[in-house]
């Protein structure tokens, strides 16, 4: 199959761009990767606003479109490219994948997502301290979960689910991210810890890592 041009709008922070840069890793798909400076309001511009009305990254151009809003972005790339397949066919955990990126990409990150801090500091006074009991909150909440799930009703051991990765485990290696990058601690969920470590170990999620995206000013 020929390969059509991919062009990647995001920024290296990005939990929800780090998600896409593992799934064209594993996917195997080359990728034009175009920052978008959240931190000097970049996504504000109208030339970016033209691809995403909302502001937000990633985007997505690909076979004539800009796709937006990171779970139909991971859709349209399982269904265009399904090799190496990111979802089980077996039903249950099929539905299992499902349910963990959608606790993670609905109950987890828009609550602490970039616009959502800054609103708290902006309209509510909340300061550094405040940002970060807030964040550990949403974090802890969603970990305490997600460790129950996946100690208690699924299959998971080396990935999220069975021995096989899926997109439960694309959504969930950034998040564990942002925890650390709040410094917040992670024993409760050694299960996650263990995935999280696993997977790091594959050049697929190493290569997405923010570290290696970074803008010059930034390393």
């Amino acid at each position: 199959m020929h390969q059509p041009d991919i062009i990647l709008h995001g920024y290296y922070f990005s939990s929800t761009s780090y998600r896409a840069r593992i799934l064209l890793n594993l996917k195997a798909l080359a990728y034009e990767s175009r920052q978008i400076r959240l931190d000097q309001g970049q996504q504000h511009e109208p030339a970016f606003r033209a691809l995403n009305p909302m502001g937000a990254v990633p985007v997505m151009e690909i076979d004539g479109m800009a796709l937006t809003q990171s779970p139909a972005i991971h859709d349209y790339i399982e269904e265009r490219f399904p090799e190496p397949p990111l979802l089980p066919t077996d039903q249950p955990r099929r539905q299992r994948v499902r349910e963990i990126t959608s606790l993670i990409a609905c109950d987890m990150h828009p609550v602490n997502n970039l616009s959502v801090l800054k609103k708290l500091r902006a309209d509510w006074q909340f300061n550094d301290d405040d940002i970060a009991l807030w964040y550990a909150h949403w974090i802890r909440r969603g970990f305490g979960a997600l460790e129950t799930l996946l100690k208690t009703t699924t299959d998971a051991g080396e990935f999220c689910v069975a021995d096989q990765v899926t997109m439960a485990d694309v959504f969930l290696i950034p998040q564990v991210a942002n925890a650390r990058r709040f410094d917040i601690p992670l024993d409760d969920y050694p299960t996650i810890e263990a995935i999280d470590a696993h997977c790091r170990t594959l050049a697929a999620f190493e290569q997405a890592h923010p570290q290696h995206h970074a803008p010059a000013d930034k390393r």
